[in-house]
This record gives structure tokens, sequence and C-alpha cells, in this order.
């Protein structure tokens, strides 16, 4: 079976940070809400301002009992239990470490040029079909259970994405690309898509 994931780029570094879920969600919940055309007069009811707006909303469980039961071979977990994997996820949320310190830096000099922050450009990997580029909406953190120092070893996340389309990424960025290949994709599939039934549904058709 396969894995579901989220990789990360902080450009413009080009090692991605790699998240594998452990265990893959149960189930997924996914929310498209269309994007009407403002202003739109007589005969626009059909006129949309771009693609809709898609959320995705699932529990990510992770835990370290099994690297806990041989010690010996995952020395990681040992001294840290689960920290490293729930740092990484919340690292999605955060703008790169090194350009704050940069801007602080400039700050305390008086400088009047700050660079903007901009968090990671996220790609969930939920499959061969759905390889998405996302922004972190929101994360819920639950720790259920802890070693002896204090560290998490069983966590549930619940993780909120908002899918970022071609009307949020220009046209530079890798992101862009990575949204109209699956829009191609999602093409592909509703064209795949046939009932038997069809000609009858077309003949009752008025037009």
């Amino acid at each position: 079976m396969l894995k579901g994931g989220i990789v990360a780029y902080q450009f413009p570094e080009l090692l991605p940070t790699i998240i594998v879920f452990q265990y893959n969600p149960d189930e997924v919940t996914r929310s498209l809400q269309m994007r009407g055309a403002s202003g739109g007069g007589r005969g626009d009811a059909n006129r949309v301002n771009g693609p809709p707006e898609e959320t995705l909303s699932f529990t990510v469980e992770i835990d370290a009992a099994d690297q806990l039961e041989h010690p010996a071979q995952n020395a990681l977990a040992v001294a840290n239990g689960l920290h490293p994997i729930i740092a990484a996820l919340e690292g999605l949320t955060y703008p790169p470490y090194p350009l704050v310190i940069a801007n602080q830096a400039l700050a305390f000099a008086g400088s009047a040029f700050i660079l903007g922050e901009q968090s990671p450009l996220a790609l969930l990997v939920w499959g061969p079909r759905r390889v998405l580029p996302v922004q972190v909406q929101s994360l819920s953190i639950r720790e259920e259970a802890f070693d002896q120092k204090l560290n998490p070893i069983r966590a549930k996340v619940e993780i909120s994405l908002k899918v970022l389309t071609y009307r949020d990424l220009s046209i530079t960025n890798p992101g862009y690309w990575v949204y109209m290949a699956s829009f191609t994709q999602k093409e592909v599939m509703a064209a795949l898509n046939t009932f038997e039934d069809a000609t009858e549904i077309r003949s009752l058709l008025p037009i």
C-alpha cells in the first residue's frame, strides 16, 4: 500500500522536507466552494471567477511504539520520541528560520527594508493521481502518551489544507505547474466517467 505524505520546499533550498504518514488517514474530507463572478449581470449565472476554493481535512496518527520496542536500532526515537515529525509538521506553518534571523538583524540595525517571510511550498502527495500544492490552514496536535523524559510517543494531528491554484501562484512558481498537472489529471478522470444509462438520460434532455 502506498503511503501518503507532504513534501515541503523552502526556496532557495532545493532539498525538501519529506513527511511520510506512518498510517494513512482513514478518511479525508474535501470541501469545494465555487467562486462566482462578482458583479455579474443577467446571463452571467454560470460564470465563475476561476477554480473553486478547495480545502482538505484529515487526521494523521503517529506512534513511536514500534521503534521503542527495538531501542538499539532506533536511538533517535528513544532520545526524542515524536518531536522530530511533530516539529516538521509545525514547520509547514512557519517562515524560514534563517530569514527570520536575518530580518531581526536588519530590524536591530534600523533598516527600512525587511525581506518578506513566506511559508514553505507544500505538496500533498495522496497517490499518483493527487499531488497538489497546498497551504496549511491549521494544525491541531493531540499528544496522547509520553515517555519518562516527557517526549510524546503517541499523537494525533488534525490537518486542514487549502489547495493553491493557478490563481494563487505565479507562473514561475513550481507549484503552479503541479496544480496544472493535477487539473489535467482531473479532466482525464472526468472523461473516463461513463454510465450505461447515458443514452437514456440524453433522450430526456430538451436540448
